[in-house]
């Protein structure tokens, strides 16, 4: 069940819990992807919070967002990026995306398989995608009170499982939200200091979502080609002293 886009948007950009959670997420997306000159990159779900650092250098940014959720015009002041989509059918061409940000867009699809089967189809060769997902063992996915405790978390393993098994390759992965899912300004204040110590633990052991980066793994063209006949050497030198029989 998706999230309707007004509590979205009143989450990460009218809640201080909000737009410290934007911050954390959105700076361990910059460590991964520092830059994007001349790609273009695309955000699927709620990913647009994520997407404001590449609108000066990328070639495109597209804001995706599923019907059942709803859009909103974005960036605020700019011309709109955003579109209205289909869940499992988006109006981009095959292979047209360098980049690409999933987040609220997996754990509340209803059909998470046809997701990433639309997410392999717009991938150019050689393109990356990052899925930003709710922990299931962390705090972020135990509250309501943020949009990452609805849907279906995740386990680290489950997600690079269920990843491969629509041709990606895992690459790289990482957490974030470290601090509780508190509006009290302890924990608000102390946000920074925990994501920067957070980096240092080790994955199992994570902050309130995952950040997995993958690869489109391709396949060689199926089917056996046809193969250019070479005549036998010792074929040919038969003839030499037994001549071969002319047809009739």
């Amino acid at each position: 069940m998706h999230l309707d886009v007004q509590d979205l948007r009143n989450f990460y950009y009218r809640s201080t819990l909000g737009r410290a959670a934007q911050a954390a997420v959105r700076g361990r997306v910059q460590a991964i992807w520092p830059q994007a000159t001349g790609q273009t990159i695309a955000g699927f779900g709620f990913a647009v919070p994520l997407l404001r650092p590449y609108l000066s250098d990328a070639r495109r940014v597209i804001g995706l967002m599923p019907g059942p959720q709803g859009v909103m015009a974005w960036p605020a002041g700019q011309p709109n990026v955003s579109v209205l989509v289909e869940e499992t059918l988006w109006p981009i061409e095959t292979g047209h995306i360098d980049r690409l940000i999933v987040m609220h867009g997996l754990e509340t699809s209803e059909r998470p398989s046809d997701l990433l089967d639309e997410c392999w189809r717009v991938l150019g060769p050689g393109g990356r995608a990052l899925f930003v997902v709710p922990n299931r063992a962390g705090l972020w996915s135990r509250s309501d009170k943020t949009p990452f405790g609805y849907g279906r978390p995740y386990t680290l393993t489950q997600l690079e499982a269920q990843l491969r098994k629509h041709e990606f390759e895992p690459e790289f992965h990482c957490s974030a939200l470290y601090h509780p899912p508190s509006f009290k300004r302890f924990w608000l204040k102390s946000g920074p200091l925990l994501e920067r110590t957070g980096t240092r633990i080790p994955t199992i052991m994570a902050g309130g979502v995952f950040l997995v980066e993958v690869s489109k793994r391709l396949h060689p063209p199926r089917g056996a080609g046809i193969k250019d006949k070479v005549p036998s050497g010792i074929r040919i030198l038969e003839g030499l002293s037994n001549p071969l029989p002319k047809p009739a």
